[in-house]
């Protein structure tokens, strides 16, 4: 899978390259690893197409942007999928430093939610976040109300924006197919934000909610399972990783909705340095991935000639 052909993204300037490059060099190579960011999780694997999939549906699914899934397939989302369709995946992402052993890690770039359990990525989930005019706080929170089969208290936030745009204005919605909470709702510690689930599962891994952390039906029953009221977790906002597995350094690059991040190619030479890390990898690449931005752990490891 390691043929998958890479997707373009935005340009760098030139003369970033060369004091990237530049700057490398005065790095001993001689450095050695301290630590690791995060550990990878995520897998590669030959998925058949089914009925009823496309790009938008199957990207959500798996935590991949559908026109790099397509881009890596030598494909384009214009080109719709048909049942039998053959594609490579690579949904390998991750998992931020859990540096104060949170049971739920966020991620609001990265639209990712990772479960902990021991110190150790129990689960992750691809999410959707809130848009960028209604950014999902970050911060440290607890779940303090679960609920199956919610009904929904429009908020009165949304209640207006409903009136704005001409639409009727709904109070509440009861438990149901047409309820946008889904099947499960788990408040969370700041006000009226909660993880749920969804009736439009393929909006998964995008920023569109009003705040809220929405995830698929089937993901949201499982974690509704896994956690309990008072279960501690964080939402952090890093579009930038870095993890070392004892063989590769991989690096991960999203895009920065909340226009909130530095330079993610500074960024990423930073964690690198931070993490005694620089020596070991091809900046060349470095690079690459953060023009390219495909939002997927990328390795990034220096090869010999020989390799």
């Amino acid at each position: 899978m390691d043929s998958f052909i890479s997707g373009s993204g935005k340009t760098i300037a030139v003369h970033a390259l060369a004091i990237a490059i530049a700057s490398a060099a005065l790095c001993g190579a001689g450095q050695q690893p301290v630590s690791t960011s995060g550990s990878i999780t995520g897998d590669r694997w030959v998925h058949v197409v089914s009925s009823g999939e496309s790009w938008a549906t199957l990207g959500a699914r798996v935590g991949v942007d559908p026109a790099i899934l397509a881009n890596r397939n030598g494909l384009t989302v214009g080109v719709p999928l048909k049942p039998g369709d053959v594609l490579g995946i690579d949904n390998r992402h991750i998992a931020p430093d859990n540096a104060e052993d949170d049971e739920l890690l966020i991620n609001l770039p990265q639209r990712m939610l990772f479960h902990y359990g021991q110190g150790t990525v129990r689960a992750s989930y691809p999410i959707a976040v809130g848009r960028p005019g209604w950014p999902t706080p970050t911060g440290p929170f607890s779940i303090v109300e679960m609920e199956t089969d919610p009904t929904w208290d429009v908020p009165l936030s949304i209640q207006e924006e409903m009136r704005n745009a001409g639409k009727p204005v709904v109070k509440a919605v009861p438990p149901g197919a047409e309820n946008p909470l889904g099947k499960y709702w788990m408040r969370l510690s700041f006000g009226s934000i909660g993880l749920h689930g969804t009736t439009a599962p393929s909006s998964i891994y995008h920023a569109a909610t009003h705040g809220c952390i929405r995830m698929h039906p089937d993901d949201v029953d499982d974690l509704y399972h896994r956690v309990a009221l008072g279960s501690r977790g964080r939402i952090v906002y890093e579009p930038v990783l870095v993890a070392f597995d004892g063989v590769d350094v991989f690096v991960e690059v999203h895009g920065d909705p909340y226009h909130r991040a530095p330079n993610p190619l500074w960024r990423a030479l930073e964690l690198l340095d931070r993490l005694g890390l620089r020596g070991l990898v091809d900046v060349r690449e470095i690079v690459r991935v953060v023009r390219e931005e495909e939002g997927l752990a990328v390795p990034v490891t220096a090869r010999h000639p020989t390799d």
